[in-house]
């Protein structure tokens, strides 16, 4: 199966880092969100029921993102992972992209950021 749905340009302003200011402003985080479903159903039947609604998939995301404050962005994109994982059982697999632009970096640079992969454990059959 090669069916995907993403989303982009999710902009949350968090409180996540390492530095102290970084915990008590906060700064603009950036993530991306790529979804591997299998589209088949829906893309026959025309009905939300048959994949995931994206606006529940960025509410999700974005609740896990600002959950709590953690001073790895490994760990804040592993806590969305889990969390569309656990909600939608229809995905398989996700890929969370979560950019920091103002990290705090004595260097000019574009973007820094980390991207995790996590795949749906399979069932046992015990």
């Amino acid at each position: 199966m090669t069916d995907t749905i993403f989303i982009t340009g999710v902009v949350i302003h968090a409180r996540h880092g390492v530095m102290e200011h970084e915990t008590e402003v906060g700064q603009r985080f950036v993530i991306d969100l790529e979804l591997s479903i299998d589209l088949s159903e829906s893309s026959h039947t025309d009905r939300l029921a048959d994949t995931v609604s994206y606006s529940n998939v960025v509410a999700t995301a974005t609740a896990a993102f600002k959950n709590a404050n953690y001073k790895l962005l490994e760990r804040a994109a592993g806590a969305v992972a889990e969390a569309v994982l656990t909600a939608f059982p229809r995905v398989s697999t996700i890929k969370v992209t979560v950019h920091k632009p103002h990290a705090p970096i004595a260097a000019i640079f574009e973007d820094v950021g980390v991207v995790l992969t996590r795949t749906r454990e399979a069932p046992s059959h015990g």
